[in-house]
């Protein structure tokens, strides 16, 4: 049983702290967070690119590892589980409880962040050893919730549905929930019965935004870009919510052979069927697509053979407008990002974008679900009109800090640690 009341190593918990994912990234806001407020941090999860003296790097907790994967493509659009599977569950499942157990008394955890590990059930063998380590020590956890299963279609026909209820997300006396947005939390609430926080997807704002350097400034050529070109910038991965046929369409219909769309992060996390269809999208309408993940990653560093890799923040200086047609997303962190380095963005109006952005007053490029004339006029006046375009991404900036800054994550952080009561 958990008794310990001094509250000073804290343990992320995920599938993976590794790239650019926009779940290790805000996890990494937390991590800093935490740290700025003397806690140490220490990391789980079975791919990691963090720093490797504070964490335990486990092959079977990534949900991408061959024993996974083979294990969930028997889990959904189906409604009967084989008894070898269910055993395999339990199995990994032992394996990884016992994995976490050697996580907690190697750092000496007193607080357990759980990183959307038992949010969506990407990874159900984990989820269920998590739940169960909670449930046997009685450790204050926080399950920080990014994703739900209720949101992603493929997930609701399965064979795994007690499960899901076990563990996605369960319900533990030491355990508090952290959603992203109002409706998550709404729908937390309707659909388990379980009261939550919302904590926004923040950003930095205190600091400033890094430009054109020796560094980056060849980052153009490097990609197969031309200096004078136009950079669309899509930085999201490669699946089917971001929408991206509209960023296509867009670049089609202004014409302008100078503009290439270029999309910084991998395209095969869900599969490769919404990958080739876009490829086969741009060939269709003759837009020049720009796909580089591998030069593209958390921070600068050298690949193999010698060649620059470069940190996302590399390129948005480079950008001329960012696109962001996404049909769903939990908050937004590409968002808050092109906002950090004032440029304009063109937004789809998903939900919670509705819900929980709009309504402060942002200035943006606004599309409802397509392409219309009045969005290519609005594009095509942005890119003109530099005047127009300050005005735009200065008042976007001052939003943000208000709203979405680290202090709004410290005051955040600080109401969860009241609840343990620690402070």
């Amino acid at each position: 049983m958990y008794q310990n009341t001094r509250m000073k190593h804290v343990g992320f918990i995920s599938t993976r702290f590794h790239g650019t994912d926009g779940v290790s990234m805000e996890a990494a806001k937390w991590v800093e967070v935490f740290e700025n407020m003397r806690f140490d941090c220490y990391f789980f999860s079975g791919l990691s690119d963090w720093n490797p003296k504070k964490s335990m790097i486990v092959p079977e907790a990534f949900f991408g590892h061959p024993r996974i994967k083979s294990l969930h493509e028997h889990f959904f659009g189906i409604k009967a589980r084989r008894v070898e599977y269910t055993e395999e569950i339990h199995a990994i499942r032992k394996e990884l409880k016992e994995a976490l157990y050697r996580f907690i008394r190697k750092f000496d955890i007193d607080l357990l962040i759980i990183e959307n590990a038992i949010s969506i059930p990407l990874h159900i063998p984990l989820g269920l050893a998590v739940t169960e380590l909670i449930t046997e020590t009685n450790i204050p956890a926080v399950g920080h919730h990014h994703d739900f299963y209720w949101e992603r279609e493929r997930f609701m026909v399965n064979c795994v549905n007690d499960y899901i209820t076990m563990a996605f997300p369960p319900s533990l006396n030491s355990l508090i929930h952290v959603v992203i947005n109002s409706e998550a939390r709404k729908m937390l609430s309707y659909r388990r019965g379980l009261s939550s926080y919302i904590v926004p997807n923040v950003f930095n704002y205190d600091q400033k935004a890094p430009g054109i350097d020796d560094y980056n400034k060849g980052l153009k050529q490097d990609i197969g870009l031309e200096e004078d070109d136009l950079l669309f910038l899509q930085p999201t991965r490669i699946i089917q919510r971001k929408g991206i046929e509209s960023a296509i369409e867009m670049v089609h219909r202004l014409n302008n052979p100078k503009i290439k769309l270029v999309i910084t992060h991998s395209g095969k996390d869900e599969g490769t069927a919404y990958y080739n269809r876009i490829i086969s999208y741009a060939d269709l309408l003759k837009v020049p697509l720009v796909i580089r993940p591998e030069k593209f990653g958390s921070h600068r560093s050298m690949g193999p053979d010698g060649e620059k890799i470069y940190s996302i923040w590399d390129i948005y200086p480079h950008a001329d407008l960012v696109t962001y047609p996404s049909s769903y997303e939990g908050f937004g962190n590409a968002f808050l990002e092109a906002v950090f380095f004032r440029k304009p963005v063109l937004v789809n109006r998903y939900s919670i974008y509705q819900s929980d952005i709009e309504p402060l007053g942002f200035d943006v490029i606004a599309m409802n679900h397509y392409i219309s004339d009045e969005v290519l006029a609005s594009v095509q006046d942005i890119l003109r009109d530099e005047k127009r375009r300050l005005a735009m991404v200065d008042k976007n900036y001052e939003l943000a800090s208000r709203h979405f800054s680290y202090e709004i994550l410290v005051q955040k952080i600080k109401t969860l640690l009241l609840h343990f009561g620690h402070i």
